[in-house]
Parts: C-alpha cells; structure tokens; sequence
C-alpha cells in the first residue's frame, strides 16, 4: 500500500511539472490571472464530478471546521497565479526546482513546530544541512 501512495505522489509531481508548463502557456495567451481562473474553473469542475459519483464524505460539515482550515483554496489560487507568472518567465525547472525547495524547508518548519496541529518531528543537522544545500543547489541551477 504505501508503494502504492509514493507511486501516486510521483505521479502527482510530474502532473504538477505538466500542469505548471499548461498553464504558463495559457496565461501567456489570456492573462496571468485569466489563466489562473480557468485553470481553477476547470479543476472545481472536475472536482464537483469526482465528488458526486465517489465522493463518500459530508460537504455539509464544511461549515462545523474551523474557518482557518478553508484558506487552502486561497493558497491554492496564488499557487497557481504564481505559477502561471513565473514558469514562462523562468522556466518550468527553476520554477519547479524552486517550489519543491520551498516546500520541503516550509514543511520542515511545519513538522518542527508542530504548527496546524501536525505531529512534531524535531529537525536535526541532517535536515538543516539538506535544506541549505537545496538553497545552494538551487542557486547553482538558476545560475547564468
């Protein structure tokens, strides 16, 4: 089972690398923020018809959860309006190279604190080290 769900992650990040290259190109044609919309017009779509036909939760207890937890679609926009300005000013690798780095040190931070009630994990210098080798490595691939 967990090959099964790291095989699902994989697959995820190449859909995020195709997805970021999509919508830098639909952007470049209908405006940053247009193809951000799209984009997440297109994806709420989708998502509505996932929902209807496997879905098993209760959308209705959207209401009872904490009114902090609702800001992941607000992340979710400027991710995407992000994207959509940076990939093809950039590039897909930096763009992407850049966004896993930020992730990684984020959730690092995230798991160290135990911050958004996640458990804690305490970061070691095995962890430091590598996020400031990401920093490094990511200066050394955007390099000119």
């Amino acid at each position: 089972m967990q090959f099964l769900v790291m095989l699902m992650v994989f697959v995820g990040g190449i859909g995020v690398a195709v997805q970021s290259s999509v919508n830098g190109g639909l952007g470049q044609k209908i405006g940053v923020f247009e193809g951000a919309f799209v984009s997440f017009l297109v994806g709420a779509v989708t998502l509505f018809l996932v929902m209807l036909f496997f879905g098993k939760g209760n959308i209705v207890q959207v209401f009872s959860v904490p009114k902090w937890q609702l800001i992941g679609g607000v992340l979710g926009a400027f991710f995407v309006s992000t994207m959509v300005l940076a990939v093809p000013r950039i590039g897909v690798g930096a763009a992407i190279f850049t966004l896993i780095s930020a992730q990684l040190i984020a959730s690092s931070l995230i798991d160290h604190f135990g911050w958004l009630g996640m458990k804690q994990i305490p970061l070691d210098w095995s962890r430091i080290s590598g996020m400031i080798l990401m920093i490094v490595a990511i200066i050394l691939y955007t390099k000119k």
